[in-house]
């Protein structure tokens, strides 16, 4: 059990050469990439799609950025929504908004216009840049938010000029053009605005002011914006890379991860150019591309979900690959299988890899990852133990008292990556974020686990009803609630069901209203308004049509039943 001295000291004999406490960064985290550059000017920051920036040109195109906000009117405290893959004006954006004191609020690119439109608005976002190909969502919602600019950027922009050439052949082709007269600035022009501010675009910001806003599902299921500040994303490089001592400046990551994820902006964006890192961009993940990238450019770090993992031991393109290079492989979003673990490792054994995948632990609200596998001892089934200056406990659900080792409760845990908050939600704030008689702010996970006498976590399972699709966070209330107003529902229950590439699918099951036809043509009707209203990586694969859903003793639909149902449908088809 953890004692009051053990939450102010933690050591565990395993973690040589990793501090038990860390000097933080003091200042925006634009401040802590700008010093990084101040050192390192000529080494590259970023690679694109066979470009690369140089951290001279990367600190350059942020201030220029940063000149332009000033100009069309942010300022300290705004929220800018940034709707973009991992490509270079968003990192410019990301690391603007900061400088000039705002708010980057990061939401997926293929979200429904409906989940836009509330991100939009609960953000109180004035400002939204996304990509040309995702104008028409920005535009249909436009009008039933406060959204002052919309900024359209364009990949192309960005690439080298044979690069440039083959995309307007292929794949510019497929993007519906934008009206001449659409009310938007395009990012040459937003650039060129830079022109017209002179003086106070930088605006000082301290540690502890929010910078950041993420979005989950938090404790309830229901979507939340997380409120980060500079100070949770400057300590998450400074623990990142005290767990990997192997680290050195100009060490490249593969950085697929997407950027509206705590993981892909924390640990493959902002810690790798906080502390002197590379970054190649994915803008468009395939686990095709990503192995092609990792031989390509000689990676020294990939980060992915156990998905990403399954998907490259199945790719022929690997058979031979040199993967020696290597010196870091983390997982996270989601539980790492113990037989694919020792599947992938085998797989690193024979690539010639001298490492082994470490699995690590986290939630939005704390970024991300919060504890980590040690580089020299794993045990089966553990997530790891926390990072330098951030402590576990495992209470009774709900309380602070706190179970002895080996005893499954509830994961609960503070240090300087908690969040300040949900975005103008008190009430549910105070319900995650509890003071306990250590003085400590405890962050409860809603995740069941238990911790063994060395400090080693293990993680059991969801306190509230959660599906993880490659990674992604789906709650069934919110998919229900839309299934549930379509004209021709009458009841739905939405469940995860195991698949071996996203660990877990979506499946819907409902029950139509009366004279309703249980035909193709309904389920096809069905679907289609899913496509709407629904982003791509949260639709259902199927809709089972069902004269009845199950029932618990108090009325409500028994999801457990159907999940077990599914689960012996699976077991039956191996």
């Amino acid at each position: 059990m953890t004692t009051n001295d053990s939450v102010k000291t933690p050591w565990y004999p395993y973690t040589e050469g990793v501090p038990v406490h860390l000097d933080y960064f003091k200042g925006s985290m634009f401040d802590m990439v700008a010093a990084v550059a101040e050192k390192y000017p000529k080494n590259i920051a970023f690679d694109f799609m066979g470009r690369s920036t140089t951290y001279a040109k990367l600190v350059k195109n942020i201030e220029t950025c940063a000149k332009a906000l000033k100009t069309i009117g942010v300022r300290k405290g705004d929220c800018v929504t940034i709707a973009m893959p991992n490509c270079p004006q968003a990192i410019y954006m990301f690391y603007a908004v900061n400088m000039v004191g705002g708010i980057a609020s990061m939401v997926h690119p293929l979200s429904s216009e409906k989940e836009i439109e509330f991100y939009l608005n609960e953000s109180n976002s004035v400002t939204v840049i996304t990509l040309d190909q995702f104008y028409g969502k920005i535009e249909a919602v436009r009008k039933n938010t406060g959204i002052v600019n919309v900024i359209i950027a364009r990949i192309k922009d960005e690439l080298s000029r044979p690069m440039k050439v083959g995309y307007m052949l292929t794949e510019e082709r497929k993007i519906t053009k934008i009206p001449n007269d659409a009310p938007v600035i395009t990012w040459k022009k937003f650039l060129k605005l830079a022109k017209c501010c002179f003086y106070n675009f930088k605006v000082e910001r301290g540690d502890d002011d929010p910078a950041v806003i993420l979005y989950s599902g938090g404790t309830t299921g229901t979507t939340k914006g997380i409120v980060l500040t500079n100070r949770n994303f400057n300590a998450l490089a400074e623990q990142v890379i005290a767990t990997n001592p192997m680290f050195r400046p100009g060490d490249k990551m593969l950085a697929a991860m997407p950027i509206f994820h705590g993981f892909g902006l924390g640990v493959c964006i902002h810690t790798m150019l906080a502390k002197g890192g590379r970054c190649v961009l994915v803008p468009r993940f395939t686990a095709k591309s990503y192995s092609k990238l990792i031989t390509k450019y000689k990676c020294n770090f990939m980060a992915g979900v156990p998905t990403l993992y399954e998907a490259l031991l199945r790719l022929p393109n690997m058979k031979n690959a040199d993967l020696s290079h290597l010196k870091g492989v983390f997982s996270g979003g989601d539980s790492l299988s113990i037989e694919l673990k020792k599947k992938f490792d085998k797989f690193l054994q024979e690539h010639k890899a001298v490492i082994r995948i470490r699995e690590g632990y986290g939630t939005t609200e704390c970024v991300t990852a919060s504890c980590l596998t040690p580089v020299k001892t794993s045990k089966e089934g553990s997530i790891g133990i926390p990072f330098p200056d951030t402590y576990y406990k495992i209470v009774k659900p709900g309380t602070d008292e706190e179970l002895p080792y080996g005893e499954e409760g509830e994961i609960v845990l503070a240090g300087p990556t908690v969040m300040a908050g949900y975005y103008g939600k008190p009430e549910e704030t105070a319900n995650t974020l509890k003071k306990h008689a250590d003085g400590l702010t405890w962050l409860y996970t809603g995740d069941l686990g238990c911790m063994d006498d060395q400090g080693f976590i293990y993680f059991k399972g969801r306190i509230k009803r959660m599906i993880i699709t490659s990674g992604y966070n789906v709650y069934p209330a919110q998919l229900e609630n839309i299934l549930d107003a379509h004209e021709k529902v009458q009841m739905s229950c939405v469940i995860g069901v195991p698949d071996p590439y996203k660990m877990q699918k979506v499946k819907a099951f409902v029950m139509l209203k009366p004279g309703v036809p249980k035909s193709q043509e309904t389920k096809d009707d069905l679907l289609a308004y899913c496509r709407k209203h629904i982003a791509k990586y949260a639709m259902p694969y199927d809709i089972e049509f069902r004269d009845e859903l199950p029932k618990t003793l108090v009325g409500k639909v028994a999801y457990r039943v159907l999940e077990e149902e599914e689960a012996q449908r699976h077991a039956e088809e191996k």
